[in-house]
């Protein structure tokens, strides 16, 4: 137990360091440090409890608390505060709504519950730390070089904010270990709250108009989350008298119509902080951060606090339909959706925002469903899509400061221009969605299980979402791969700790796909063993994943360890016609006219276009969650 909390606190240290120090040769050295520490440490943890299936550590404190009654309010008393400031009635009241129930249960329920079992350990818990650990410290020690850039752009005289910027994005990993390893749920909601907050503070970061107002979206729509999250505490403690999580789903397996109000209301918490539609929208805005906060919020944090609440609640939404329909089709719409919209971006971080919600919807689906092969495909999908998409976002905010544009028409010869870049942003789009990559084996993983199931509908939706995934990543992989002419070479004034960074998640995707019949072995399949009460080595079979562990050494052999920049002597463009200027690409077409060779992607704007499939999507999906919270009012009134 000395591990986990070593795991919470220690971040709260350096986050504290980082607020006081101004210098950015002590910054740099707190960052390396303690962003090492955090890793080993998560590491360490690992290799400790591997072995365990799943182990409750006993331990409970009147003083831990009062400390998260404590951080509620003033996690409240922050958000009235902007709201005050800012105008928006919204948020206040919310705030005001979630103070006052944090308060009346704690004095009122809470005080009288102990939980003896304050921590919990269990394979899935393990998969997050190391995720947590690895990828979001190597998220802060890329933030080093992208903020020193992003402080080089501020007007002259701006206030270097840094340190606020680098004890949030610390205070985010404590947060993220805190809900991943108390099995008490009132430290799990505190912990669910600090990442809140923590993300309406990043997402604000800059303080534009633009900023403030996704800033407020992404508050109004996680903090009705959270009274969500909170109606389930009120629910489990009146009814069944615990805050044990593990309790809770002992319980809500045994009988499932007892607790579909609860878990209903902690779904519909895990969808909101998942980004899941209608509340996919403060996703989306979060783009308007700084490029670590993107990359913090759609990999290892936030998000994926979203949808690790749901795998765990994936026992109880196996045997509990209202839940288990609401998750579901939520997910599975939200997944085909988003994957519609992606294709007619060309903004690359929106492209990313797209992937990473229509990922989270699978994911989504998978725990809805609840069987072995769905949950063993959601472990899966949260491991990949985490290193993935860090990998792409950091890539992306690179290319953006060193070619001046986030557009994926913009990335033209990037190979050229920027070609150890370009091979680790193809690395990341391969292992979205090219065998025999991670991703598409856990996509495989849900097609089994959805198959087995019988459900026509999350097949039809996984067929036609993978189909919209496919075409948006092959345009875009597209661009990076040509190679053309004569360029100038930009990327050599790339900040090292970025390439740490990259280098890292890089190594992260290999690794995983190497070991991914050993991750299989040791992590997905005990967990699942012990989550539903059967033998290890029945779910599955890793007949194919040690094939694709092979192939994966020779993909990456082509394209990491491949030639770099070609010696060949470089010609002239032919451009099929006569040529003006080759330089501009500019040749005489058949009319005498002048025209310029280009290359763009379609993106069938008027088919997939925001505006076309947003509002019926935000609709769709908002009716089939006030239709699942009406069945399980039903299902409480009928017991």
């Amino acid at each position: 137990m000395t591990l986990i909390g070593f795991l919470i606190l220690f971040p709260l240290v350096a986050a504290a360091l980082l607020a006081v120090v101004r210098g950015n040769g002590a910054r740099k050295g707190i960052v390396y440090v303690s962003a090492a520490i955090i890793a080993v440490a998560s590491i360490a943890f690992a290799v400790t409890y591997l072995g365990s299936s799943h182990q409750l550590f006993v331990f409970s404190s009147s003083i831990v608390d009062t400390i998260c009654t404590v951080i509620g309010v003033v996690i409240a008393v922050i958000i009235l505060g902007f709201a005050v400031k800012y105008k928006n009635v919204l948020a206040g009241a919310l705030a005001l709504i979630q103070v006052i129930g944090s308060l009346a249960f704690e004095l009122g329920m809470a005080h009288h519950i102990e939980v003896s079992a304050g921590f919990v350990v269990d394979p899935l818990i393990i998969l997050m730390a190391l995720i947590i650990g690895i990828i979001g410290s190597g998220i802060c020690v890329y933030a080093l070089g992208y903020m020193e850039d992003f402080q080089h752009h501020e007007p002259e005289g701006a206030k270097d904010r840094r340190p606020y910027f680098f004890a949030l994005m610390f205070i985010f990993l404590s947060a993220m270990y805190l809900i991943v390893c108390s099995n008490n749920m009132l430290w799990m909601f505190t912990g669910w709250e600090i990442t809140t907050v923590c993300s309406f503070l990043l997402i604000g970061f800059t303080k534009t108009e633009e900023a403030i107002n996704n800033s407020f979206r992404q508050i109004i729509m996680n903090l009705l989350g959270g009274i969500g999250f909170l109606g389930g505490l009120y629910f489990t403690a009146a009814n069944f008298n615990t805050l044990s999580f593990d309790t809770f789903l002992a319980f809500g397996e045994a009988n499932p119509a007892l607790v579909a109000a609860p878990a209903i209301c902690l779904a519909f918490a895990g969808l909101t902080k998942a980004a899941q539609m209608p509340f996919h929208t403060w996703l989306l805005g979060a783009m308007v951060a700084p490029t670590p906060t993107s990359a913090l919020l759609h990999s290892s944090t936030m998000v994926k606090a979203g949808v690790f609440l749901l795998v765990k609640l994936a026992p109880i939404f196996a045997v509990c339909m209202p839940a288990s329909t609401m998750v579901i089709l939520v997910g599975g719409f939200t997944f085909l959706f988003c994957s519609l919209m992606a294709i007619s971006q060309t903004n690359a971080k929106r492209v990313l925002a797209y992937s990473t919600i229509a990922n989270l919807g699978l994911i989504t689906a998978c725990a809805g469903v609840g069987t072995a092969e769905a949950i063993w495909a959601a472990m899966f999908l949260i491991l990949f899509h985490a290193a993935a998409k860090s990998l792409l976002f950091l890539c992306v905010g690179t290319a953006e400061h060193h070619i001046g544009s986030r557009d994926i028409e913009s990335m033209d010869l990037l190979f050229e221009r920027m070609p150890k870049l370009a091979r680790f942003m193809m690395l990341g789009i391969m292992c979205m969605f090219i065998a025999p990559l991670g991703m598409l084996m856990a996509k495989w993983g849900a097609l089994v299980s959805f198959t087995e199931t019988g459900n026509i509908i999350l097949l039809i939706i996984l067929a036609f979402g993978s189909a919209a995934t496919f075409m948006f990543w092959a345009k875009w992989i597209g661009k990076l791969a040509g190679i053309a002419g004569t360029v100038e070479n930009v990327e050599v004034t790339v900040h090292k700790s970025e390439w740490i960074a990259l280098t890292l998640m890089a190594s992260l995707i290999f690794i995983c796909c190497v070991l991914m019949p050993l991750i299989s072995e040791f992590i997905m399949e005990p967990y699942i063993a012990s989550v539903l009460n059967i033998a290890q080595g029945q779910a599955l079979s890793d007949d194919n994943m040690a094939i694709a562990a092979i192939l994966t050494v020779l993909v990456f052999v082509v394209l990491i360890a491949g030639p770099g920049r070609s010696k060949a002597r470089k010609v002239d463009v032919y451009l099929a016609g006569v040529s003006v200027d080759n330089a501009k690409r500019e040749y005489t077409n058949s009319l005498s006219g002048v025209n310029t060779a280009s290359a763009r992607n379609w993106y069938l704007d008027g088919w997939f276009g925001e505006a076309k499939l947003n509002t019926f999507s935000t609709i769709f999906c908002t009716v089939l969650i006030i239709a699942s919270f009406l069945l399980a009012a039903i299902a409480s009134m009928g017991m």
